[in-house]
C-alpha cells in the first residue's frame, strides 16, 4: 500500500488507531515499525488472517495517534530518516535511500 492521502482509522483489539499500512509483509512491517518508533509512535502491529496454511502471512500496521496521515507527514517532511534526513516518498516506500526530494525526475538517470 503506498501514500494515498485517505485517513484510515479504527480499532486493533481495543485500542483506537490510525492504520499506516495493511496487508504488508514481515520486511515492510519491521521497516515501518522501526521507523514510526524512531519517530515517536506507538506502533501496534496485527496478523491479517490467512485464507489458507499455504498463503503467506500479512500484517497490518497501526499507530496510536489518531491525527497521524501517514501522507501528510511524508509530504510535509516531519518524519526522519535513522541518520536524522528527512523521509521521502521513495525512501517511505522502500524504493530508495536517498533523501533528496526530488519528486519528479525530468528524464534523469539516477
Amino acid at each position: 500500500m503506498s501514500l494515498s492521502g485517505k485517513h484510515t482509522f479504527g480499532s486493533i483489539g481495543e485500542t483506537r488507531v490510525t492504520f499506516v499500512e495493511k496487508g504488508v509483509d514481515e520486511n515492510r512491517r519491521d521497516f515501518l515499525k522501526k521507523l514510526l518508533e524512531h519517530n515517536g509512535f506507538e506502533v501496534i502491529i496485527d496478523e491479517d488472517k490467512r485464507k489458507t496454511e499455504e498463503d503467506p502471512q500479512l500484517y497490518t500496521v497501526a499507530v496510536t495517534d489518531m491525527v497521524f496521515n501517514p501522507t501528510i507527514w511524508v509530504f510535509h517532511r516531519k518524519l526522519k530518516t535513522f541518520d536524522g534526513h528527512k523521509v521521502t516518498q521513495d525512501y517511505w516506500n522502500q524504493k530508495s535511500e536517498d533523501t533528496n526530494p526530488r519528486y519528479w525526475n525530468n528524464g534523469e538517470k539516477t
